[in-house]
């Protein structure tokens, strides 16, 4: 069956957007997509600003250094599967001088140090894309709250959580004092996220992306693709995270939270990644098992759960 199943198809960008709309580049910057973006975005999370950022990376690691300047405090917690600590080269404590510290969800009552900010990452990629219930998310913020800290949001995937949280952007957005989102991931775009929260905030974290490199020429390009995809993918993930259930099931595994999910296999990586052709894309080892993660997007609609029985029994008969 030479059809794709995981992953996101992309088109070229001129493609998607047809002729290149009249309008004026950014500059550095200021104005333009660029401004036109971080208006949408403040609008769609109900935050009095936002701000766009080259990278989520470069996003989190200004957060979480503007939130160390303002408590005084350079003690992070953040779960032990957080991004900052298992991708980023320790760039929080190199390049901020930031601490950061392994909180389970369990601890954030109990942790014994006294963190200034409590980072929390919705969904949890490394756990398989899993979300809290509304009422643990809460929970956490609540308990971090009565610590004195502040909560920033890890939401580079939060524009599909909303369907698994049964809440909108703005009330999730609301109980957090910052929110980082990304645009490449389940929006598609070229590359690129954005820093939510106060407008003093935004104002510090504006100082800070110029410190760290992130003050570009011109960002036009990224803005237009990141405004394309809240215009024609944003609308359609509710229906890429129901397709989601209906190909886990076919697969007879527990249904997912959002429209991605892990898939963790015995075996051999590279065989598995032979084996399973366009169908689950690539396996990598995690620990002793082999892992892919699944993105239930617009090419696997096209997949009926008959169709993903078949193929998935034919993988199956493979390995």
């Amino acid at each position: 069956m030479n059809r794709q199943l995981s992953g996101v198809t992309k088109r070229t960008l001129l493609e998607e957007l047809g002729p290149v709309p009249d309008v004026e580049p950014d500059r550095y910057g200021d104005g333009g997509p660029v401004g036109a973006l971080e208006e949408r975005v403040a609008q769609l999370l109900g935050t009095e600003a936002a701000l766009f950022v080259p990278t989520g990376t470069m996003a989190q690691q200004i957060a979480l250094k503007c939130w160390a300047d303002r408590t005084h405090n350079p003690i992070v917690a953040m779960h032990p599967q957080a991004h900052p600590l298992n991708h980023e080269d320790d760039a929080l404590t190199v390049l901020s001088g930031l601490r950061p510290i392994k909180v389970p969800n369990s601890e954030v009552a109990t942790c014994p140090e006294p963190y200034g900010t409590l980072l929390l990452e919705v969904p949890d990629r490394e756990a398989g894309f899993v979300l809290p219930t509304w009422d643990e998310l809460t929970t956490l913020v609540d308990q971090a709250r009565e610590r004195d800290a502040v909560v920033h949001l890890d939401g580079a995937r939060l524009w599909e959580s909303t369907y698994g949280l049964g809440k909108p952007l703005t009330e999730i957005a609301g109980l957090f004092d910052s929110v980082y989102v990304s645009f490449y991931k389940s929006l598609e775009g070229m590359s690129g996220a954005a820093l939510a929260g106060s407008q003093d905030f935004i104002d510090q974290a504006r100082v800070w992306r110029h410190r760290y490199g992130g003050m570009l020429f011109q960002q036009w390009p990224a803005a237009l693709s990141a405004m394309h995809g809240l215009d024609t993918v944003l609308p359609k993930l509710g229906g890429y995270v129901e397709h989601a259930k209906v190909v886990a099931a076919a697969m007879g595994l527990p249904e997912p939270h959002t429209h991605q999910f892990a898939l963790h296999l015995p075996g051999d990586p590279k065989k598995l990644t032979e084996a399973s052709g366009e169908f689950l894309g690539s396996f990598w080892r995690d620990g002793t098992l082999a892992k892919t993660e699944i993105t239930v997007a617009a090419p696997a609609l096209e997949w009926t759960a008959d169709e993903v029985r078949e193929a998935w029994a034919e993988f199956q008969s493979l390995i």
